[in-house]
């Protein structure tokens, strides 16, 4: 099972850095598959790969994150994104052994209805803009801090008369060091491409390189992470297409979260999205932009979570998450 991860990990990491499967922002089919599908991971920044939490939303953001104590475990999501657009996801995720977990799971977003004209301007009717993508999750522990973790997707897109089909996969590590609560995450997300475009030129997917880590101080219910984002793209630009100096850059990598956790049963967090209130800002500026925070109640084995995310003056989404595991 070691041989296999670390295969995977290294045939498709080589193969992902190739010019056919390279992106940048706005080049890219399926960019759905960017948005968080996760409460908590939303509340956090957008992007988290390394909490260490019961929460199989979290298994979207890095397969590594899911384990044999996530077995019978069952998680509704859902987003409503900016205008009147909403995704939603639902995840089911069953221990396999002592070592391993297996998960199915669905991703969705509906981008509402949009007028349908002629170059003419005559209305034709409405037109529908669907996304939709079907996960296949297996983990297994490597070592007894080390877990690995692979997703394979099949997504599907249907733009009016225009759809696509792809194949993609997500790789992910984490550690975990108990004794210091200390968590460490790998991910490369997205590997894959369009088995059909929409019309004839194929896109290249949406494909990702992120670093996380996640430490809870000692002697305090305060637990602080930071992600590296886009990892395998070093290349950003301002509002006029300028291109970044490296240390900018650099500083639109990260995204940062602080939990507050006063009892195993609530946690409340705050997260700062860099690239978010960067890429935002508007002229007057992007007063709240990038931030987010959310919190969640445990009842039993039920939870419910909520986020609220500000992207720039004019844009705030809200999402909802709600966590089952049966027979406990």
């Amino acid at each position: 099972m070691k041989k296999i991860f670390y295969i995977a990990f290294i045939v498709l990491l080589a193969t992902s850095f190739s010019k056919k499967t390279f992106a940048q922002d706005g080049k890219s089919a399926f960019d759905f598959l960017k948005l968080p599908y996760s409460a908590r991971a939303s509340a956090m920044g957008g992007t988290n790969i390394s909490v260490i939490e019961n929460d199989p939303s979290l298994v979207f953001q890095n397969p590594g994150l899911l384990g044999p104590e996530m077995n019978m475990g069952l998680n509704i999501s859902y987003l409503m994104y900016i205008a009147d657009v909403n995704a939603a996801s639902a995840i089911f995720t069953k221990a396999a052994g002592e070592r391993g977990a297996w998960g199915l799971g669905v991703n969705y977003l509906d981008y509402g209805n949009i007028k349908e004209t002629t170059v003419e301007n005559i209305i034709l009717g409405d037109v529908s803009l669907k996304d939709i993508g079907v996960n296949i999750f297996y983990a297994h522990d490597i070592t007894e801090r080390i877990r690995g973790g692979v997703t394979g997707k099949f997504i599907y897109s249907s733009w009016g008369e225009y759809s696509s089909i792809g194949l993609g996969v997500d790789l992910g590590l984490n550690y975990y060091n108990p004794d210091h609560d200390f968590s460490l995450g790998l991910t490369a997300k997205n590997l894959g491409g369009q088995l059909t475009a929409y019309i004839e030129e194929r896109s290249p997917m949406p494909w990702n390189i992120q670093l996380g880590m996640t430490k809870r101080l000692p002697h305090a219910p305060i637990r602080f992470s930071v992600t590296a984002n886009h990892l395998n793209n070093w290349e950003t630009y301002n509002l006029i297409g300028e291109k970044d100096p490296f240390m900018k850059s650099l500083i639109k990598r990260f995204i940062f979260a602080v939990d507050l956790i006063p009892s195993d049963n609530l946690w409340l967090t705050v997260g700062y999205n860099v690239k978010t209130s960067e890429d935002m800002a508007l002229e007057a500026g992007n007063k709240m932009g990038g931030l987010s925070g959310g919190a969640g109640i445990r009842i039993s084995s039920f939870e419910v979570s909520a986020a609220i995310a500000r992207y720039h003056p004019a844009a705030t989404s809200f999402m909802v998450s709600i966590t089952n595991f049966f027979g406990k």
